[in-house]
């Protein structure tokens, strides 16, 4: 069981942002852990190239070790729409567990279609049919995930290490970076005034950034520890603090990873809290700082509408925002519910779709910790920790009657970069584009395709078109540009300078050393004109796009 919160010591009765109880959904549960497969998972699915969903277990699997109290040290699971569970691989394979164990994060899936994920103390890689390779032994705690930049390096976040002040020396944390070949780079370590203990991944927004949480830190809150914080950070350690929780009104505690929605702003939640928020929050934070709590949990006697969101929300196809509660729902179980799947409008008027068991001996499961994924089919899959016809844990799937659509490995590139492109039906596809212009592409299988970036291409959707009709991606393909040279290399304020690149046509912004904007002109897709502003300074060449940020290599002097 989680900590126990002020919220949870005292229910509340306050209203905020509007809930809606649904009448009783469909939620079907498709596969049942009894253990020996895998025990309580705790994080949520990711769908491969295979067109299989893939998760692992906290505990459970073949293996037994002191160190995993005699219960099973946790696998890596597969399975299917129509609920075949398969055990790929059963962590601590020797005595001393090298390989790693407990694993309670999702796994991410790259270009390549192997997957990556965490144990506490290890990263791994895993392919689908089982073979695992530890890719690297962390010094330190992870609790969150592992992603892939744009630029193939890994970020993650480790909850202790680091500054050796804080934490009674056991340090609170860090951002990290790891190469390809295994280099590991601290980016930043918390000291508590920035936010300590993270425990979420990191998301990489459109604009190449970092954002992320931490569980505690900060000093804008009165519950011992802090509540936590937001933060932003660049690949190259430009850290920010965009918002410190204060417990009372924006939630404390966040567990779940950030989404970049479709509005470019960030979402999340909070999984405890204190006063009006005790229950939980979902919050959205623009790239700014901007904060905004959407709906607060446990605003209805009794919690119907859930308590404790411990996993991030998704925004599906429809628009609107999924998630779990971990508690609240029915509360004829346990003692505050067992859990909630909820939506949430980005108007903060929050519908509970389903209350976790209902029923003796929960057949559809119980204390959902891992969040929420689409499936390209449409429908949303999750798992719960508990119960089933094992009392091991579930996977569950919730037909809404959205429509299928094809989803991004990566979900930004450069011209003549090669992605990948998850679906259904791709037997006898005629036609792949982004944003109306014609792609290269090759069909690997029934549910996966090969595409490149076209020349000329400007962000926006993926389209493909199969036997059965035209799937569009559900969301945005970003086209980042390339700058390759400028000239004149020097001038002062009011020199024209040709920029020459590539995917140059959605320019936004030119700068010249520094974020003071100067006018400029999109000749072409691979070249801008623009004018050294007053206030330049000597540095870098940036240009803005849709699709993202290019800076050139070489340095542009301006001159008295």
């Amino acid at each position: 069981m989680k900590r126990v919160s002020v919220c949870r010591l005292s229910l509340l009765f306050l209203c905020c942002g509007m809930a809606i109880t649904a009448s009783a959904q469909t939620l079907t549960t498709i596969a049942n852990f009894n253990s020996a497969d895998g025990d309580v998972p705790k994080a949520s699915l990711v769908q491969g190239i295979d067109g299989n969903y893939y998760g692992t277990t906290f505990q459970g699997g073949a293996n037994y070790s002191q160190y995993c109290f005699g219960l099973g040290c946790g696998t890596v699971f597969q399975v299917t729409s129509a609920g075949t569970l398969t055990t790929i691989y059963s962590f601590c394979v020797e005595y001393r567990c090298s390989d790693g164990a407990n694993p309670s994060t999702a796994m991410s899936l790259v270009n390549d279609g192997s997957l990556y994920g965490t144990t506490p103390g290890t990263i791994f890689q895993v392919n689908p049919d089982g073979t695992l390779t530890t890719f690297l032994h962390l010094c330190c705690t992870t609790y969150g995930g592992v992603i892939q930049g744009v630029d193939r390096n890994f970020y993650g976040t480790t909850s202790d290490g680091g500054n050796r002040d804080c934490n009674d020396g056991y340090g609170c944390g860090t951002v990290y970076k790891v190469t390809p070949t295994g280099v590991v780079t601290t980016l930043h370590a918390f000291d508590g005034t920035d936010g300590s203990f993270p425990h979420a991944g990191l998301t990489q927004a459109h604009d190449g950034d970092f954002y992320g949480t931490t569980f505690e830190g900060t000093e804008n809150c009165r519950v011992s520890g802090g509540c936590g914080s937001v933060f932003r950070i660049s690949p190259t350690d430009d850290f920010t603090v965009l918002h410190s929780f204060d417990c009372d009104n924006d939630g404390a505690n966040p567990e779940g990873t950030l989404i970049e929605s479709a509005d470019g702003n960030l979402y999340g939640t909070t999984a405890f809290g204190c006063g009006k928020a005790g229950g939980g929050t979902v919050f959205r934070i623009t790239p700014a700082g901007v904060f905004t709590t959407l709906y607060r949990f446990c605003s209805i006697v009794n919690c119907p509408d859930g308590l404790q969101p411990d996993a991030g929300v998704i925004q599906a196809t429809d628009g609107n925002f999924y998630g779990t509660t971990t508690h609240g729902g029915d509360p004829s179980c346990q003692y505050y519910g067992c859990g909630t799947l909820f939506k949430l409008t980005p108007a903060g008027v929050l519908t509970t779709l389903h209350a976790f068991c209902p029923q003796q001996n929960c057949p559809d499961g119980d204390f959902p910790f891992g969040g929420l994924i689409q499936a390209t089919d449409g429908k949303l899959y999750g798992t719960t920790a508990d119960g089933g016809i094992y009392n091991a844990g579930t996977i569950f799937a919730v037909d809404l009657a959205l429509d299928p659509f094809v989803s991004l490995i990566r979900d930004s590139g450069k011209v003549s970069g090669i992605g990948g492109i998850l679906g259904q039906g791709f037997a006898g596809t005629t036609s792949v584009s982004l944003n109306g212009t014609p792609a290269k592409f090759k069909v690997i299988s029934d549910t996966f395709i090969r595409a490149q970036v076209p020349n000329g291409a400007t962000t926006g959707f993926v389209s493909v078109t199969t036997p059965s009709g035209t799937l569009t991606s559900n969301k945005v393909f970003r086209v980042r540009p390339q700058l390759l040279s400028f000239d004149p290399p020097s001038g002062p304020v009011g020199t024209q300078v040709t920029i020459t690149g590539v995917s140059l046509t959605q320019t936004q912004g030119v700068g010249f050393g520094n974020r003071v904007p100067a006018q400029f002109t999109v000749n072409s897709d691979t070249q801008v004109t623009a004018t050294v502003p007053s206030g330049a300074k000597t540095g870098k060449v940036g240009i803005q796009t849709k699709g993202g940020t290019a800076i050139s290599s070489g340095t542009f002097t301006v001159t008295q």
